[in-house]
């Protein structure tokens, strides 16, 4: 874990980069690489989750638990299903007004904030553990707008902070009786995770093992003589 203040940085940098990518283009009707969304459902969904965010912190400053999205997930789909047609300009407006909102709620936390319990919708955790997981958000979904941008693309820091993390919780996602050895031969490090009678060996760059790890890249530049085991959900 990196120092809150460093990640906030990082998130600041990936926005930048998100917010380069929206407004410079258009097409944003067009389809993304998530089924059944188009660009606009991508940009709309990281602008409500900023939203989200916001009034999480805002609540951990007053000492109070809220729900991310009141109104449950209905309400969360429905507001990204209402805003994904706007035009590009609107759409880029508004994932810049609440990126500028949420950079502001982090900058206003009282350090003793952080330690605070927020609510997302997979459960409690401190208000400190939303700031990388808007960095996740924004890096991610920016590859999903179909933009060009992808794991290579990662900043070195979200690489670094986040592979171990998805490694740490892939063993569940394996199937029964399989084990890998994962190489990142752009660092030298590998990591063994599952029990099984032999190991797969996967190697590839470090980003590269993130994306396949993020189901954001197919693996066909890593290198697993044995094949690919198929993944469960993240």
């Amino acid at each position: 874990m990196l120092p809150v203040g460093d990640e906030i940085a990082l998130v600041a940098a990936a926005t930048h980069r998100v917010l380069a990518a929206v407004g410079a283009g258009d097409g944003l009707d067009a389809p993304s690489l998530l089924p059944g969304w188009t660009r606009g459902h991508v940009v709309t969904h990281l602008a409500r989750n900023a939203d989200s965010f916001t009034w999480l912190l805002d609540g951990a400053a007053a000492d109070e638990v809220r729900e991310q999205y009141p109104g449950g997930a209905g309400t969360r789909a429905a507001a990204i299903e209402a805003g994904a047609g706007r035009p590009a300009a609107e759409l880029s407006a508004d994932l810049e007004r609440s990126a500028r909102r949420l950079a502001a709620a982090m900058a206003r936390l009282e350090p003793a904030a952080w330690g605070r319990q927020v609510r997302l919708t997979r459960g409690e955790v401190p208000a400190r553990a939303l700031v990388w997981s808007r960095l996740r958000e924004v890096e991610v979904h920016h590859g999903d707008l179909g933009l060009g941008y992808g794991p290579d693309a990662w900043s070195e820091g979200f690489v670094a902070v986040e592979l171990p993390l998805r490694i740490d919780g892939l063993a569940p996602r394996l199937p029964r009786g399989t084990a890998v050895r994962l190489v990142a031969a752009d660092r030298g490090s590998s990591w063994e995770v599952g029990a099984g009678p032999a190991s797969m060996a996967v190697t590839g760059s470090a980003a590269g093992l993130l994306g396949w790890l993020l189901g954001r890249d197919d693996g066909r530049r890593l290198q697993a003589p044995a094949g690919l085991p198929p993944l469960g959900p993240w």
